[in-house]
């Protein structure tokens, strides 16, 4: 249950997060930014383990979440513009 407790949780942490951080190099498709947002609550989830916050099996809550697919946008956005600038 776990795993797809953090799903749930990173579609809508990517959903905030992408009204939290818009722009240009963000990806504008539904799907995309639900991905994107799934990948941060799992980076949310593992750093919390790695560094104490959270139990092992515990998930990273939905504020946790929303600062890693916020993350996960930055390095995206990053990545997106370096290769559109080639």
């Amino acid at each position: 249950m776990g795993i797809i407790w953090t799903i749930i949780i990173g579609f809508l942490a990517g959903v905030i997060a992408k009204f939290i951080m818009p722009g240009d190099n963000e990806p504008s498709g539904f799907i995309l930014t639900t991905i994107l947002g799934i990948v941060g609550a799992f980076v949310a989830t593992f750093l919390g383990q790695a560094l104490g916050w959270y139990r092992p099996g515990e998930g990273a809550g939905l504020i946790g979440a929303v600062v890693g697919a916020i993350v996960v946008l930055f390095v995206y956005s990053m990545v997106a513009g370096r290769r559109r600038a080639i």
